[in-house]
């Protein structure tokens, strides 16, 4: 009964915790050109934002923990 407890009270406090931390300073702003980034692709190859420049619209969606196991 106790290691449930514990590991409860270890994720709640991992949580509060996260919730504290400030973001990454930034210069941008709205409107301004995003800065170039490469990322893997669900095809196993690389994806990098300027090759989309001009041709496309690009939607960036970040879903932490996604798809893992815990």
């Amino acid at each position: 009964m106790r290691k449930p407890l514990a590991l409860a009270a270890g994720l709640f406090a991992a949580g509060l915790f996260a919730q504290n931390v400030a973001p990454p300073h930034t210069t941008l702003k709205e409107g301004d050109m995003a800065p170039d980034f490469t990322l893997p692709s669900t095809q196993g190859g690389k994806v990098t934002l300027s090759s989309f420049r001009g041709k496309n619209t690009v939607v960036l969606a970040f879903f932490p923990a996604a798809f893992t196991g815990g």
